[in-house]
């Protein structure tokens, strides 16, 4: 199993801006950090919006941020709402023609039981729990210090 790009991209906009700490980024900002497509991201944000994960504000000093807390977005619902399809198998497609060997297959079921526990095991985690190592994050992504009354907080 291979997840899309996509994904890849949904996951890291909220990775980043978890990492800062919700605070309003561009999506060029991001883009850069990332050294991957503006556009890309921009059909990304627009789709994490819809879901209730981000804020998109418009105009001059406009960006996204989070608007669902982090601990409660889970890997697996990202994953879910990004994935056009999760058939393994053409068998698994419910608009497909069947299989030839249907009914005497144990492969289909052997994917099914693995697709399953995929999704069980990245049900478990959420946004908040990909910040264990934040610092490094922070300095791999260049995301600028946060400074509270002159002090920077980590």
């Amino acid at each position: 199993m291979r997840l899309t790009i996509y994904t890849d991209y949904a996951l890291r906009v909220l990775i980043y801006l978890t990492a800062n700490r919700g605070k309003q980024c561009s999506v060029g900002e991001i883009a850069d950090s990332y050294q991957i497509s503006k556009h890309h991201l921009m059909k990304v944000a627009q789709d994490l919006a819809a879901a209730g994960m981000i804020e998109t504000i418009r105009g001059n000093g406009g960006g996204i941020r989070l608007i669902k807390p982090p601990h409660m977005i889970s890997i697996g619902d990202v994953v879910r709402r990004t994935e056009s399809d999760m058939f393994l198998v053409g068998c698994f497609d419910p608009a497909g023609k069947g299989c030839a060997i249907e009914g005497a297959c144990i492969l289909a079921g052997a994917l099914k039981e693995a697709l399953n526990a995929f999704m069980a095991v990245i049900d478990k985690y959420t946004v908040a729990d990909l910040m264990t190592k934040r610092p490094q994050l922070v300095q791999l992504l260049g995301i600028p210090a946060l400074v509270v009354n002159g002090e920077t907080v980590g």
